[in-house]
């Protein structure tokens, strides 16, 4: 068997002339040309010594390329792994370090300064790509040839590990395999109904899952087209949305929209979808846009571990404050937390997934993968949730505080770390609040040494080189002591009802 999910999305397209990829500069790509792309990219790969299973290491600015190279590693047999354009360079150690890349493609800007790093971790090439797809990795696609022979992988092997927070400890790399990401792709074209004639505004980053798969394997595998923008913005979103039919974003980006005069039911009335996810859309939201345009946003649930697992309907009630139902071939639970038994519908519990689209564990750790999984196969997601009397599911929290803001992850014990290490600070708490343009705020509570000069301002020019801009704090408070339960626990459920209102405009 060829590379699994790549000789599915050629398979499935009708016509190689078809348009796949359209930026706002005006660049076209054919699916036709797309292909002999990714076998220039394929060989420039094998040229670099990138063999079957290794891993391709890629921290570029959002281009065309990012998605021919994607399928380049697929015909090479190589595992993909994007990292977060905002990763500093002591962020970047740790990824490269545990995933032992043969290949680092990182922005030409930096690579003088990540080459050495790279190299010092064993990493075998280092090659560029910018933000208009130009770098020396492109010159080494443009002189190899588009005919390559695809590795032979098939649907249990790799396709991409993809990095994941948690609450405790490092990033872990969820791996995903060529089934789990065609699954899934292959769902979602049957539920949301896309098909060769869509074309999907994308204004999401391709570092991230939703981006990266949920939105460009569901147009791979439809043989649909994209109007390929590499970032949001509101104004080129309206420009652009009379020749789409379909957008998939993050609540920020409905949140933004409303704020766009040029949103009416008129500019919105010939869009067959708008479908929003990463991060919790609030019901407010929901409403607001269903009585500007008349679209209800489809909301839906997903994970990196596990790409998509519910949605709400294409037909039928899309409820706000939910995330719909089970995809076909998923199971969905909720039990207690301790004990793993099933709950009845209406109690809150432990979301728990098994499926085709689940990840088949963490990164050379077993002990994680061994304790995030039941014995019967189901995925432990650390969300809390409910499923009502109509079968729908609510995520009414996490289970490990993890905050999401603007659609990332963010766990609070690496950016705590960070606090702590600052002079005059004696502990601190981070958590995460409603916030109307993200869905949560990254927020710290710190306390002081007495007499110590410590102060907001302070705290967050120190974070600046230390973490990445969404991990850093929205805001930082000082407080004399952190709530704390009998036995010592910090209570962060009642720092967020306390700071409930912090962003409220």
């Amino acid at each position: 068997m060829g590379a699994h999910l790549y000789e599915e999305i050629r398979g499935g397209t009708a016509d190689p002339q078809k348009l796949f990829i359209e930026t706002p500069a005006g660049r076209r790509i054919t699916y036709a040309e797309a292909f002999d792309e990714a076998g220039r990219f394929a060989n420039a790969l094998r040229a670099l010594g990138v063999r079957e299973g290794d891993r391709v290491a890629v921290q570029v600015e959002k281009s065309p390329e990012v998605i021919l190279l994607l399928l380049g590693c697929l015909r090479a047999g190589a595992v993909f792994l994007p990292l977060n354009t905002a990763y500093t360079p002591a962020e970047l150690a740790y990824f490269i370090e545990d995933a032992e890349p043969a290949l680092f493609v990182c922005d030409p800007k930096g690579r003088e300064a990540l080459a050495p790093l790279a190299a010092a971790r064993g990493v075998g090439a280092v090659e560029t790509l910018d933000a208009e797809g130009a770098g020396s990795l492109r010159d080494a696609a443009d002189a190899a040839s588009p005919a390559f022979a695809d590795a032979q992988r098939g649907a249990d092997d790799l396709a991409a590990i993809l990095y994941t927070s948690g609450t405790t400890g490092r990033s872990k790399g969820a791996m995903l395999t060529h089934e789990n990401l065609a699954s899934n792709g292959r769902t979602l074209k049957e539920i949301w109904r896309f098909g060769a004639d869509d074309v999907l505004l994308h204004a999401l980053p391709t570092f991230h899952t939703h981006g990266l798969f949920t939105a460009t394997n569901t147009i791979l595998l439809a043989g649909a087209s994209m109007l390929f923008l590499p970032r949001f913005d509101a104004d080129e979103v309206m420009r652009l949305m009379p020749r789409a039919s379909a957008m998939m974003g993050v609540p920020t980006f409905y949140v933004r929209l409303l704020q766009h005069p040029g949103l009416t039911r008129e500019a919105t009335a010939h869009m067959r979808l708008f479908v929003s996810g990463s991060a919790p859309l609030l019901a407010e939201t929901h409403q607001a846009f269903s009585a500007r345009t008349g679209h209800a946003i489809l909301e839906r649930y997903g994970m990196t571990e596990t790409n998509m697992n519910t949605s709400n309907p294409y037909d039928g009630d899309r409820v706000p404050g939910t995330v719909g139902f089970p995809l076909p071939g998923v199971d969905l639970r909720v039990v207690d937390p301790e004990s793993g038994t099933r709950l009845p519908d209406g109690e809150i519990g432990m979301i728990e997934v098994r499926g085709p689209n689940v990840f088949v564990g963490y990164w050379r750790n077993p002990e994680k993968t061994k304790a995030e999984f039941r014995e019967d196969g189901f995925f432990v997601t650390g969300d809390l949730g409910k499923i009502d009397d109509r079968g729908y599911v609510h995520i009414v929290g996490r289970g490990k505080d993890l905050v999401i803001t603007g659609g990332y992850n963010v766990y609070p014990k690496e950016v705590e770390s960070e606090i702590d290490a600052l002079e005059g600070v004696v502990e601190s708490a981070v958590f995460g609040v409603p916030h109307p343009d993200f869905g949560e705020g990254v927020t710290a509570v710190v306390v002081a040494e007495p007499g110590a000069a410590v102060n907001e301002a302070g705290v967050l020019a120190a974070l600046a080189d230390r973490l990445a801009r969404y991990k850093q704090p929205k805001r930082v408070l000082l407080v004399a002591e952190l709530p704390r339960n009998t036995m010592g626990k910090v209570q962060k459920a009642a720092l967020r009802e306390r700071y409930a209102d912090l962003y409220e405009s």
